[in-house]
């Protein structure tokens, strides 16, 4: 029995519920089926098979006006992106590689996070992260997952141990988003498994602490 499964069970005897905790994924590019969008897919399948609601912003629901703190308007996308983060129990973020970072899409839609500031539980602060960063090489998909982490970390995110990089100069997915590596495969899904087993106690903690009507 793991460290987390041994919390839940300690929260389970204190008379908590077994909670079902909300696991979101985030990045991709505004094409539908990136290979980083099937990569935060395959991490959700380990997310809801360890016990985890999931749901996934990729694609079209990324494009969002370049966020600029003195603009307080909100378009559908970027208060749909808020609300949803704001329910997560954990979170697991993808990017493609750009001239070895992050690239200007993902990092927008991370910037709006800051809406989370003046929360309870402000940005990403007591929730499980995943990252995975895709990338035409080594080098890039590497340097990507550091940057990743790095913002998890200023965000206040708890960065799960397992990351994963991913070379897509190689065959990862088939065209029905299916990985084809093996060894990727049970990568991510361990990742996503991770998130969902932290992300349940961090759901039942709040739900031990919820006041009583």
């Amino acid at each position: 029995m793991s460290d987390l499964e041994q919390g839940v069970a300690v929260l389970e005897r204190s008379g908590v519920a077994r909670a079902r905790p909300l696991v979101v994924a985030l990045g991709g590019t505004l094409s539908a089926g990136s290979s980083t969008e099937k990569a935060l897919r395959v991490a959700l399948a380990g997310a809801a098979a360890a016990g985890a609601d999931v749901e996934i912003i990729s694609g079209a629901a990324l494009d969002m006006p370049l966020y600029a703190w003195e603009r307080k308007e909100r378009t559908p996308a970027a208060a749909h992106l808020v609300a949803t983060l704001r329910r997560a129990d954990g979170v697991i973020l993808g990017s493609p590689g750009y001239h070895g970072g992050i690239s200007g899409l993902v990092k927008n839609a991370l910037d709006y996070t800051e809406d989370m500031a003046r929360d309870d539980w402000p940005y990403f602060h007591g929730r499980p992260v995943g990252a995975v960063a895709t990338g035409a090489g080594w080098q890039g998909a590497v340097a990507t997952l550091i940057a990743l982490r790095g913002v998890v970390h200023a965000l206040r995110g708890w960065n799960t141990p397992l990351g994963v990089a991913i070379n897509t100069s190689e065959r990862v997915f088939d065209a029905e988003g299916a990985c084809v590596d093996a060894k990727i495969d049970a990568m991510l899904q361990a990742m996503g498994r991770e998130v969902a087993q932290a992300a349940r106690v961090r759901a039942m903690m709040l739900q031990a602490d919820a006041p009583t009507p």
